[in-house]
C-alpha cells in the first residue's frame, strides 16, 4: 500500500493533476507502471485540457492560479501560449526555496560522490597490487581526483552536453553551461542575464524535432546565447528531475526563463511548453527580455555603484593612509629635528661648560702663577737687602727694559749675577723669566749660565749698563 501511495504522490507532482481519482485510474490503466503513465500522459496531454493542473496556461489579468499560494507568499507572471493576445508582464516566485532544492541535491551528491569514491579506491588498490600503481597510475591518480571532486550536479550538466552534441551536434546550439542549476543561476546573476532553462525529455516523440529545428538553428541559437545563460538538464537525472518538479513541468518539451530573487528564492519569468518554432520561440523571449530589460539594468547601475562605491572607499582608504604616512614621515622627521637640535643643545652646553671650566681653570692657574711671581717678588726683594752707599766696592748698575724703562741699583762687587736676575724679577716688569743680561760694547751675554760670576769677576765692576733681551 505505501508502495502505490507514493506511486500516486509522483505521479501528482510531475503531472500536476490534484484528483487522486483520476490519478488512480489513470496508473490503473497502466498497470501501476509509474514511468509509462507519465510518459503516455506527457505525450498525449494538452495544456489546454487541464487549466488548472499545467503551469504553461495563460493567467487572465493578473489573477492568481487557484493550485498557488495567495500574493502574499508570490506573485504571477503572464506566459506566451501561442495565442495573439499579448501577455502582461509580472513576477512569479517559486515557492520552493533555492536552500531546500540544492540541500536536497548535496545529499544526492554525497551518496554519488561516496559511491565514485570508493569504486575509485577499490580499482586504484587492485591497479597497485597488479604493478600499475606508477606512470599512467599518476596521472590516472589525479583523473581520479578530479573526478569525485567534481559535484553530482555538475557531472550531470556535463553527461547531459555530451549526450546533446551526440544526438543533435551542430554547429549552432545553445551554448549550455557545464554546472549545477545553482552555479548556472549565480552564474546570470553575476553576468546580469536571465537564466534560460531547458529541460530534456529523451523518450517525448517532440524532443528530437525540437532539438533539432528550434534549439540548434542558428537564429534562436544565436538569440539565446546572446542574451541568456543557458542550462539544460535531463529529467532522467536526479537534478533535472527535481527541477521538473520544482517548475511544475507538465508537457515536453519544456522551456523556462527564470532569475533570482529576494530571500533564496527564485522568479519564474516564462515557461514554455510544447514544441515551438524557432520564430515563435524568439517571440516569446524577446518579450521577456524587453519586460526584463529595466529590472537588469537597475540591478547592473547598482552593481556598478556598488563597486565605484568600494573603488572609491578604497581609493579614500589608500589617500588616507598615504596621508596617515605622510603625517607619520613628517611627525618622524620632526622629531629627528627635534633629537638633533637636543643632542646638538647638549653638546653645545657641555661645550660651553668645558670653556668655562677651562677658563676658569685658566683663569685660577694664572691668579696662582701671579701669587706664585708676587710671592717671588716680594721674596727675592727681602733677600736683596738694603741698597749699600757708594764705595770703593760698590757697582753701580743700570737696566734698560725692553718698554724702555730704566732702573739703577747699587751692588756689592762681590755680589752674583744670579742677584742681578733676582733683581730685575723683583721689579715685577717683565712677564716672563725667560731673558738673558746683555751689553752692547762689547756684546756680552750673562747667561743663566753665568749667574755664579761676581759682578767684579765678571768685568761689571765698577759700573755697567744692562740691556735685557727676551729670550
Amino acid at each position: 500500500m505505501v508502495d502505490v501511495a507514493d506511486k500516486l504522490g509522483y505521479f501528482q507532482a510531475i503531472t500536476g493533476l490534484e484528483d487522486p481519482d483520476l490519478c488512480t485510474e489513470i496508473l490503473q490503466a497502466h498497470g501501476w507502471d509509474l514511468e509509462l503513465a507519465i510518459s503516455s500522459f506527457t505525450s498525449s496531454s494538452d495544456p489546454r485540457d487541464h487549466h488548472h493542473a499545467s503551469s504553461s496556461s495563460p493567467v487572465a489579468g493578473g489573477g492568481q492560479l487557484n493550485d498557488y499560494p495567495s500574493r502574499a507568499d508570490t506573485e504571477l507572471v503572464m506566459r506566451d501560449d501561442g495565442s495573439a493576445r499579448p501577455p502582461g508582464f509580472a513576477w512569479r516566485i517559486i515557492t520552493l526555496p533555492i536552500s531546500i532544492v540544492s540541500g536536497s541535491l548535496g545529499l544526492v551528491s554525497g551518496a554519488i560522490g561516496f559511491g565514485f569514491w570508493a569504486a575509485g579506491g577499490v580499482l586504484s588498490y587492485s591497479l597497485g597490487m597488479l604493478g600499475f600503481g606508477s606512470g599512467r597510475g599518476g596521472a590516472a591518480s589525479q583523473s581520479s581526483s578530479r573526478l569525485v571532486s567534481l559535484s553530482s550536479a555538475a557531472g550531470e550538466a556535463i553527461e547531459f552536453i555530451a549526450l546533446f552534441d551526440r544526438d543533435y551536434g551542430n554547429a549552432f546550439k545553445p551554448h549550455f553551461v557545464s554546472e549545477g542549476f545553482m552555479d548556472a543561476l549565480q552564474r546570470s546573476r553575476s553576468s546580469f542575464k536571465l537564466l534560460f532553462v531547458y529541460l530534456h525529455s529523451p523518450d517525448h516523440p517532440d524532443t528530437p524535432l525540437f532539438c533539432e529545428r528550434t534549439l540548434c538553428s542558428e537564429a534562436f541559437a544565436a538569440f539565446v546565447n546572446e542574451n541568456f545563460v543557458c542550462w539544460g538538464g535531463s529529467i532522467r537525472a536526479s537534478e533535472g528531475f527535481k527541477m521538473s518538479n520544482s517548475l511544475k513541468a507538465s508537457r515536453f518539451p519544456f522551456c523556462a526563463v527564470v532569475m533570482p530573487a529576494a530571500n533564496q528564492r527564485i522568479a519564474l519569468l516564462q515557461q514554455v511548453e510544447g514544441p515551438r518554432t524557432p520564430e515563435e520561440m524568439i517571440a516569446i523571449l524577446q518579450r521577456v527580455v524587453e519586460d526584463s530589460s529595466p529590472v537588469l539594468v537597475t540591478a547592473r547601475a547598482e552593481a556598478e555603484e556598488r563597486r565605484n562605491n568600494i573603488r572609491l572607499r578604497e581609493e579614500q582608504d589608500a589617500a588616507y593612509r598615504a596621508a596617515l604616512e605622510a603625517d607619520q614621515a613628517r611627525e618622524q622627521q620632526r622629531r629627528e629635528e627635534e633629537e638633533r637640535l637636543e643632542r646638538e643643545a647638549a653638546e653645545a652646553e657641555k661645550k660651553r661648560k668645558e670653556e668655562e671650566e677651562a677658563r676658569e681653570r685658566a683663569e685660577r692657574e694664572a691668579a696662582e702663577r701671579e701669587a706664585a711671581r708676587v710671592r717671588m717678588r716680594q721674596e727675592k726683594a727681602l733677600a736683596l737687602g738694603d741698597e749699600p752707599e757708594k764705595g770703593p766696592d760698590v757697582t753701580q748698575v743700570l737696566v734698560r727694559f725692553p718698554n724702555g724703562e730704566r732702573k739703577g741699583r747699587r751692588f756689592e762687587s762681590k755680589t752674583t749675577i744670579q742677584t742681578l736676575y733676582d733683581y730685575i724679577d723683583s721689579l715685577g716688569v717683565l712677564d716672563t723669566e725667560e731673558y738673558s743680561l746683555i751689553t752692547n760694547f762689547p756684546r756680552t751675554v750673562y747667561g743663566r749660565d753665568k749667574e755664579s760670576m761676581s759682578l767684579k769677576d765678571a768685568g761689571l765692576h765698577p759700573q755697567a749698563s744692562l740691556f735685557i733681551e727676551i729670550n
